[in-house]
């Protein structure tokens, strides 16, 4: 990871010294070139400060600081072609406005197209020298990432060839894991066996492993989801042999090791640009909705308070994002100290513990407004899976193959399964919402956002919340 974080940084220092020597040509070409004239000379330093902030920007939208080894330097290319024909779109109508303050011909508009060509040749030229040099080092075993096979099998030593034939992948394999202990062999080509698909989590934390391919012959697959379960929370790549598609049905995308291809397991379906514009419109909203709906707010803290003994506010230990706890605050609804003689239970259409106010404020959805200091403080979103409590979580793990799927995205206020289902009254409407939220991770985007958030408009305005 540390790695992967020291590229991130040398990535951005060399886009940010292309981008200055970019536009550093083209001031020169359209200032000092004499092609054209100006009744005043435009500022050099100031622009040049603005313009590369607005590159660095367009850059982190597209994803071009996620892990350099994630794409193929053409992949990255064509990326780098996309955002820099969006960024300068938008700069000819700012230099349309610039050149209109300062005099200039309307003709110069035109050298924009200079400008991106220069981009493009200078930031793609970075980038492109930057990732042979580091292909370079991964030929000569520098920056290589340690990776476990899973499996122990003719189709596992075959894969093991293919990896340690194409070290610029960056694949270091330390070991193979069968599914059970007991095979008579103790390694192959000097690579060892480690103990059984059980021992994964605790492989994966003492070496520090970044990425698992898995191997399985046609008798042990089975064992996918069993496998995929155990690393779901550890922050590692998943991929498989293509024979096994079938089984994930459609929760895949496939890579290629030179030929030899394998299938991405439960990939990050969100680019980088769309889970920051998802982040900044959650704290926007949330600040909106919270300082121009206090005067509501204070109304509905005192109606609580008038309608039965106890605090305004509700807060209990709910599990988040990579199994991060944290207090999540609503609305009481319930009479205080509800749960003291039942323990944890979950909620009915009918529950006698809800007050008079609560059911006005579950109907209306008031409850969960406070969770908007929830979403400020980082550990929830306005759309995503809803958060569990601890005990709930442990039970439905044990019950539910990839329940624990769910913790890999931030929690949401709202989300498709509360638009498409109501609440979790037994273990079957546990079931029904885990894959109506396993279906939303593996289609997150902005769009599918803004259509949960207006169904859940409508649910609130059409009172069919309970």
């Amino acid at each position: 990871m540390k790695i992967e974080q020291k590229d991130s940084k040398v990535v951005f220092f060399i886009d940010l010294f292309m981008i200055n020597a970019g536009w550093l040509l083209y001031y020169l070409l359209r200032i000092r070139s004499g092609w054209l004239t100006y009744s005043t000379e435009p500022d050099f330093i100031i622009p040049m400060i603005a313009v590369g902030i607005f590159w660095l920007i367009i850059f982190f939208f597209f994803g071009l600081y996620r892990p350099w080894y994630a794409k193929s330097r053409f992949d990255e290319f064509a990326t780098i072609f996309k955002a820099t024909t969006f960024g300068v779109l938008f700069l000819f109508f700012a230099i349309f406005i610039d050149d209109g303050g300062v005099g200039s011909p309307l003709k110069s508009r035109l050298l924009i197209l200079l400008y991106w060509v220069l981009m493009l040749t200078f930031v793609g030229s970075g980038r492109f020298l930057m990732h042979t040099f580091q292909r370079r080092l991964l030929m000569a075993g520098i920056g290589l990432r340690n990776t476990l096979i899973v499996g122990w099998s003719d189709k596992a030593r075959e894969l093991f060839n293919s990896v340690k034939n194409s070290p610029a992948l960056g694949y270091k394999i330390i070991g193979f894991v069968p599914v059970i202990n007991g095979e008579n062999d103790t390694e192959y080509d000097g690579i060892p066996i480690k103990g059984s698909v059980d021992d994964l989590p605790k492989l994966v934390d003492e070496n520090n492993v970044r990425e698992i391919l898995i191997a399985l012959d046609s008798s042990e697959h089975d064992n996918l989801l069993r496998i995929i379960a155990t690393c779901n929370t550890k922050p590692v790549g998943l991929k498989i042999i293509p024979d096994l598609y079938d089984i994930i049905s459609g929760q895949a995308r496939t890579n290629q090791i030179y030929g030899f291809p394998l299938i991405e397991i439960m990939p990050e379906i969100m680019q980088p640009w769309e889970r920051a514009i998802k982040r900044t419109i959650d704290i926007m909203f949330s600040a909106i909705v919270l300082l121009i709906g206090l005067p509501i707010w204070i109304i509905v803290a005192i109606a609580i308070k008038l309608d039965t003994k106890g605090p305004v506010f509700y807060t209990q230990d709910r599990v988040g994002k990579d199994e991060k706890h944290f207090p999540i605050i609503k609305f009481r609804t319930m009479f205080a100290n509800a749960e003291s003689e039942s323990g944890p239970v979950w909620a009915n259409k009918q529950d006698p513990r809800v007050t008079r106010v609560g059911k006005i404020l579950r109907k209306l959805r008031i409850d969960e407004i406070p969770q908007l200091i929830n979403i400020l403080d980082g550990n929830m979103s306005l759309v995503g899976p809803r958060p569990e409590r601890p005990f709930f979580v442990e039970q439905l793990s044990k019950e539910i193959p990839l329940y624990k799927r769910r913790l890999k995205v931030r929690p949401g206020i709202t989300g498709w399964a509360q638009v498409k289902h109501k609440y979790d009254e037994n273990i079957e409407d546990v079931k029904k919402k885990v894959q109506y939220d396993l279906f939303y991770i593996e289609n997150m985007s902005l769009r599918m956002d803004f259509k949960i958030l207006l169904n859940t408009i409508s649910v609130v305005l059409l009172g069919k919340g309970h």
